[in-house]
């Protein structure tokens, strides 16, 4: 189907260009958001008619993200989940949970505007880019960890998934497994054999 775009849309082109997409984005995404019109004459009279209101109101919502965009542009922000000792998370931090971190941090984000191609499954510094409007893009820093702790050791550049790192000198020398087991011992057994 073609249509005519009302506004900028990544990877598909600018406002006022007529594309190609198929029928079910049209039909699903674009026509009902009001992103674009059918390609017909009548439309494009109508895009005409409209063009200088639409191009007004694209810089007016640029501006405002560009404003959100110059205080959240590299901030960084903890996320506090339960992990196993490896770092493995139990659930996992999807574009919802980012959006409602965001949003509880006072920033108007949806999750349509997180850019994140699969759920963040284990603990560690991760950097997400979040699209504020289709001109305007900034990258946050996610420090997902255990504890509030353990985010801060983590910031400071720590690994936090060993045992070491996890219990630091605390560890019992005797749990390393090392300990259970002894080289030398060739696998025979220590002689008190009940068959002996």
């Amino acid at each position: 189907m073609d249509v005519i775009l009302l506004e900028r849309i990544s990877r598909l082109g600018q406002m006022g260009d007529t594309v190609k997409v198929k029928d079910g984005f049209a039909r699903n995404f674009l026509l009902p958001k009001g992103k674009a019109l059918r390609a017909n004459a009548a439309n494009r009279q109508k895009f005409e008619g409209q063009r200088v209101q639409l191009e007004a109101r694209n810089l007016e919502r640029k501006a405002e993200a560009q404003k959100v965009a110059d205080v959240l542009d590299g901030k960084s922000f903890a996320v506090v989940r339960s992990a196993g000792e490896t770092g493995q998370l139990y659930g996992s931090v999807s574009t919802r949970d980012i959006a409602d971190l965001l949003v509880a941090e006072g920033f108007n984000v949806n999750r349509n505007q997180v850019e994140l191609n699969q759920p963040i499954k284990e603990i560690g510094l991760r950097n997400v880019a979040i699209a504020l409007h289709a001109e305007v893009e900034v990258t946050i820093t996610l420090n997902i960890a255990r504890s509030a702790d353990e985010a801060e050791r983590q910031a400071k550049g720590e690994t936090l998934t060993t045992a070491e790192a996890i219990y630091g000198d605390d560890i019992n020398e005797n749990a390393r497994p090392d300990a259970f087991f002894d080289p030398n011992e060739d696998g025979e057994g220590d002689g008190d054999d009940e068959n002996a």
